[in-house]
């Protein structure tokens, strides 16, 4: 499954009917190549069509961390197709969960969204050995997630 979650102009962020019937969550780190691309991928791949994903980075990198794309692949999740977003005002508006990782100040903050920041250690430069236990603690909040918004 290839995962390319976020939109990137700002006519696709519109609601649509079909989103007024489904939540959306945006995650964004500061390069959107690690940590927010592992969640979004696992957001797709355990919630389907029933929630909207996105992901962005205030900052992002050229490519994808390929030693995050190795730890997904051993998950069944492909993420190496994906490609960084800069992360934008529209993003932000257009969904209902913003879960931030590590960007800091650079995230805006809105009324009314519901804002969760998660505290995770950086993939930046690291190999797969080190990113297989932030790869699992993503996939045990992305769980939690989706149990809140099943409830919500």
């Amino acid at each position: 499954m290839v995962v390319d979650p976020v939109i990137t102009t700002p006519s696709d962020f519109r609601r649509s009917e079909h989103h007024m019937t489904r939540p959306s969550v945006l995650f964004v780190c500061i390069h959107n190549a690690g940590r927010s691309q592992m969640a979004a991928g696992y957001l797709q791949h355990l919630a389907g069509d029933w929630i909207e994903v996105r992901s962005a980075g205030s900052a992002p990198a050229d490519t994808i961390n390929p030693a995050a794309v190795e730890a997904m692949l051993e998950e069944g999740i492909d993420i190496r197709d994906n490609s960084p977003k800069i992360l934008t005002d529209e993003a932000v508006e257009a969904s209902d969960v913003v879960i931030t990782m590590g960007c800091g100040d650079t995230c805006r903050y809105y009324p009314g969204k519901r804002y969760e920041d998660w505290v995770l250690d950086d993939p930046a430069g690291q190999g797969v050995e080190a990113v297989r236990p932030i790869r699992d603690e993503i996939r045990s909040r992305v769980e939690g997630l989706i149990e809140s918004l099943r409830s919500d």
